[in-house]
């Protein structure tokens, strides 16, 4: 379904992503991270729902397409570097901090942190070129809203 979006995601050097392409590469990142604990659960998808809802100021049949699309695309894509490279070249750098902030609400969505979970998230926010240090304080501002 998604063969002509892999290619571009795949090839040795990939034209920059449309918005809506963006979109969806984040969308199916943030489905990827709340997967990697082996349970994706409803308040999960929630959470993905009303980031892709606020993010995107979509209504909620955009926002069940879209996340319905970034689903089968997170099984169909081959790895997470992808996803990362495609949102770094389309995410201005300030603004990458809140995509991280996104996948921490993801991860703590469910009330608990899995190693699997931290360790995505170490390799991904380095990839998005947000340190460790950034990616810190974008979790400590995710638990303080919590």
């Amino acid at each position: 379904m998604f063969e002509a979006f892999l290619r571009r995601l795949t090839a040795t050097d990939p034209d920059p992503l449309s918005g809506d392409d963006c979109r969806l590469a984040l969308a199916a990142l943030l489905v990827r991270i709340a997967r990697t604990d082996g349970e994706y659960a409803r308040v999960e998808i929630d959470a993905i729902d009303n980031i892709l809802k606020m993010r995107y100021n979509l209504g909620p049949f955009e926002v069940i397409k879209l996340r319905a699309d970034a689903e089968q695309l997170e099984t169909e894509a081959p790895d997470t570097v992808r996803f990362t490279r495609a949102i770094k070249d389309k995410v201005p750098l300030e603004d990458r901090a809140e995509v991280v902030e996104a996948l921490w609400e993801i991860v703590l969505a469910d009330g608990t942190r899995d190693h699997e979970e931290d360790a995505l998230m170490r390799l991904v926010a380095p990839m998005l070129g947000i340190n460790d240090r950034e990616s810190a304080f974008a979790r400590q501002r995710v638990v303080s809203k919590g």
